[in-house]
Order: C-alpha cells, then structure tokens, then sequence
C-alpha cells in the first residue's frame, strides 16, 4: 500500500457562499416546488472536512478503496478535503458537491434549511466525547458564566454548548458566544483573552494539551445527539445509486480495517488528522463508531433517531436556523424509516437504510 506521507488528500478551493445561510422559507418552497428532471451522471464528487469521526474517508481516498467501489458500479468519485468545515456543507448546498460529511443538525439547518432535499446516506458515528468545551482557569462548567465561549456560532457545536449550560441551570443569555472557524480555534485558545472554547476533535486534544485548559464538558453527556454522517443529495441519488452503493461499500470496507485495528490504516489517519497513533486512537475512543452496518440500520429505523432529530429541529428554530420567516420548528419535514417529523409536503432531510441494508445483504 501507498503510504499516507506520500500522497495527500485533495482540498477544495474555498468561497464565500452564504446565501447557503440566508435562504428564507420563500426560497425554500420554490426551490422544493422545482420540478425534478432526473440527470444520469458517471462522475461525481464528495467532501470532507478534519474530524476524528471522519478520517476514514481520506484514508479511502489515498488508498484507492473509493477508487475500487466506484470503478465496481461504473462511475468515478472525486473525494476533497475542505479545510473548514461550514464551507464544505456551503459547497454542498451550492451544488458544487454531490454529498458532504456533516453533523445531523447541520444537514438540517444549512442544506435542507436552503431547500436543497438531501439524504443522510451513511450514519458513521456519534460523538461520545470528541466534543468539549475547554475553560481556563477552572474545572467547574458553572464558571462559564459570564465568559466569551468561542466556537462555530449556530453549528452543532452551538447546540451542544446550550445542552452544557442547562446541566448547570444556565442558558445563553450567561455567556456571549463569538463566531470562530475550527480551522483558527486551536490558535486562538493561546490568546490572553480567549477564556473558553467549544471544540471538536482533534482540535479538542490540541487544545486540551494546552497549559491552563480544562476540559468541563463532553458529548459523552448526551450519547447519540450529535450523529456525524455522509449526507447526499436526493435527486442525485435517486437518479444514481450506484453513487449511494459506491460510497457505502467504500465506508464499510474501511470500517473493517479499524474494526481489526490495522495499524497501517490507523496510522494513515492519524497523520492526517495531524496526530500520531497513540493520538488518533484516544480520539476514536471518544467516537462511537458504527462499524457494524447492521447497527446503523438499527440506528436509522429507531424511534430514537426520529425523537433526536425533534429535539434538534426546535433548537434550530429557536435560534432562527430554519429561516427567517419559517413558522415552526416543522417548517422543514423530517423523513426516517419510523415516521416524519414536520411537514410532510416539505420533507427536505432524509434517513435512508436501503443502501446500507443492501451492502449488508450482499455480505
């Protein structure tokens, strides 16, 4: 096998795109009520940002295992790596990739809040610890209050800090939140004036090996609310499965390699994620991978996943995530195998098992 220092992951040039941001629920609805053309392709692509949860792609990627899987179906999938993590969904909503890795709550407030119908195809994790928040100066999170907490303002990291504050009684109206990229909060938690962070891994590890950091929080108090998946465009889908079969059979076939802790493998995405194997393990330790296909069906069929993504949708509404004039927190339908949350005639955020059944059934 080529070796990870040899070749690196591709990165997406970046652009400002924040109509992806700003769309209203006019928006929404006309772009919903565009008639669908179906568009047979042999060429796609998918990205990618940092994240423990995530490396495997760019470990499929460098080692040909996407290469394999879409040459299998007839097709071609170029997968990239985007520095920060908003603008790759941005690139996704503007149509500029096929599918992203991103978090549940994010595929709902950016693309499906935006009107583009999208499909969470693979479930690979939830995060069992891989995101904290950091405080200088003390190991109590009811020192939070009245602190600058920076973190990526209205992603899933957003939600996770109101999930923080209420296990103290506080809310967000304690503390004043300042917008920062994942790609700068590392740096700028060595500010004199940085006094707290929200952050994912593996920026959580650097910042918690930092002097004077403490770590008072994790995702490991609130187990399956934040789900990191690889999320699709319907109409894309729909009009190419072999997309959804390629990039299932790829996931699972690296699943297999860390489920056997292949240390060539593991080693790759250590160094990608800019950590050695030691690192890289301890920030797996704190994923809960779905290595096993049969679990993430189970997962996608609960009840439970359907009951997440409502706690989800109203704190999304609550801060003005799912439009400006959008009426409720079922403004944008929620589709699972277990039933819809919201409007049924705006379903716009999709959970489907098939592709993932069908890799399991040919097993």
């Amino acid at each position: 096998m080529t070796r990870c220092n040899h070749t690196s992951p591709k990165h997406f040039p970046l652009a400002t795109l924040s109509a992806a941001l700003s769309t209203t629920l006019l928006a929404t609805t006309l772009v919903a009520a565009a008639p669908a053309q179906a568009q047979e392709r042999e060429e796609f692509s998918v990205c990618w940002s940092i994240y423990a949860g995530w490396m495997p792609w760019a470990y499929a990627d460098v080692e040909g295992v996407v290469d394999k899987w879409a040459d299998e179906y007839g097709i071609s999938i170029d997968v990239v790596q985007v520095n920060d993590y908003v603008e790759s969904i941005n690139q996704f909503t503007s149509g500029n990739v096929d599918g992203c890795a991103m978090t549940n709550m994010d595929a709902l407030t950016i693309p499906s809040a935006s009107g583009v119908d999208s499909t969470a195809l693979i479930i690979n994790d939830y995060s069992n610890g891989n995101d904290g928040i950091v405080l200088k100066g003390s190991d109590d999170l009811a020192d939070i209050e009245g602190r600058e907490v920076n973190l990526v303002q209205f992603s899933v990291s957003h939600y996770f800090l109101a999930r923080a504050l209420e296990s103290v009684g506080l809310t967000e109206r304690d503390i004043e939140t300042v917008n920062t990229s994942d790609a700068d909060i590392v740096g700028l938690f060595s500010s004199e004036t940085t006094e707290a962070v929200a952050a994912w891994n593996p920026q959580l590890s650097a910042i918690a090996d930092m002097p004077d950091s403490n770590v008072v929080y994790t995702s490991a108090e609130i187990p399956g609310e934040i789900l990191d998946m690889m999320v699709v465009n319907t109409q894309t889908l729909a009009d190419n499965p072999e997309l959804g079969h390629a990039l299932v059979g790829a996931w699972y076939e690296v699943m297999g390699l860390i489920e056997a802790e292949d240390e060539n493998a593991l080693t790759m995405m250590a160094d990608a994620a800019g950590t050695d194997l030691e690192g890289y393990k301890n920030q797996l330790d704190a994923t809960y991978l779905y290595t096993d296909p049969a679990e993430a069906i189970e997962l996608m069929e609960s009840p439970e996943l359907l009951e997440t993504m409502e706690r989800v949708a109203e704190f999304s509404f609550e801060h003005g995530l799912l439009g400006d004039m959008a009426p409720n927190a079922g403004v944008v339908g929620i589709e699972t195998p277990s039933g819809v949350f919201g409007d049924e005639g705006n379903v716009q955020l999709r959970f489907d098992p098939s592709f993932t059944q069908a890799y399991l059934d040919a097993q």
